[in-house]
Order: structure tokens, then sequence, then C-alpha cells
């Protein structure tokens, strides 16, 4: 989506293209349409990398950092409501199933993606949709309540 994309580059300042595509789990062609999207409304900026002319930069414009900003925000506020009927004790025996969920899921397709000559291939290329985010598990970066992670 293009709120999570937004999300992503206000949390990381930005990245090439290649490594948001890729963290964001969806094939290069579809990933290019909505940065182009975002990029129509001057929300994002792409520009030929400095250290390799290969890449290209995505960056936030400041509009587009006010934009993240309001989004983060807004899913910190879902998540909190919605694992508010969970204890502490319960988000963190969640957050380890989910956590070994996901550990299993990339391996288990990792895998098979090597044996099948796809060594880039993740498992949400062919259909199959991580549990968790790469970097913050299902919560984002803040935990469910926005006090925790691992």
């Amino acid at each position: 989506s293009q709120k999570r994309i937004l999300i992503i580059l206000n949390e990381t300042g930005g990245m090439t293209q290649r490594e948001l595509t890729e963290r964001i789990g969806v094939q290069p062609g579809s990933a290019s349409e909505v940065i182009g999207k975002l990029e129509s409304a001057g929300l994002i900026k792409r520009s030929p990398s400095e250290t390799d002319r290969r890449t290209t930069d995505v960056k936030l414009t400041e509009a587009g950092r006010l934009q993240a900003e309001e989004a983060g925000e807004r899913r910190k506020t879902r998540h909190q409501e919605m694992f508010s009927c969970l204890s502490q004790e319960e988000k963190e025996t969640l957050l380890g199933l989910m956590e070994k969920l996901n550990e299993h899921w990339e391996h288990r397709y990792h895998d098979k993606n090597m044996k099948h000559g796809h060594c880039g291939m993740q498992g949400r290329e062919h259909g199959h949709h991580n549990m968790i985010e790469k970097s913050h598990g299902p919560y984002g970066h803040h935990g469910p309540h926005g006090e925790f992670h691992r």
C-alpha cells in the first residue's frame, strides 16, 4: 500500500528502489507502479544513486514525510486498539509464536526456492504472505502498544 511505503521510507530515511521492493514483498513492476503514483503525487522523489548508477534512490519529500507521520500515528493507534484486549504476557506470547511461524515459513520456502533455482525469490512472490514484516514484527516497530519490541 502507498501508506506503508511512506511509513517505511520515513522510518529508514530512504533506500534504493530495489531494497524498497524487497521490503514490501511485491513484484518489481507492481512496486514501480505504486512508487510512480507516489512520485506523481509529490510524496516521494526518485534519483539516480550517487554510489551506484545502476540503482535508484527513493526518498520522501516534505509532503510525503508529513503524510507518513500521520499514517504511522494512525497505524500505531489501530494496533493499540487491536491488541488492547491482551495482557502484556499474552502479547509477548503472540509475538513469539508469530516470529516462530514466520521463521519456519521463510526457511521452508527459501529452501524450496533454492532447489528450484529461485535463489532471490521469497514466499510472497509465489502467493504466500509473510506473517511478520521482516524487521519490525506484526505490530510495526512500536510493538502492539508502542512500548515493546524484540
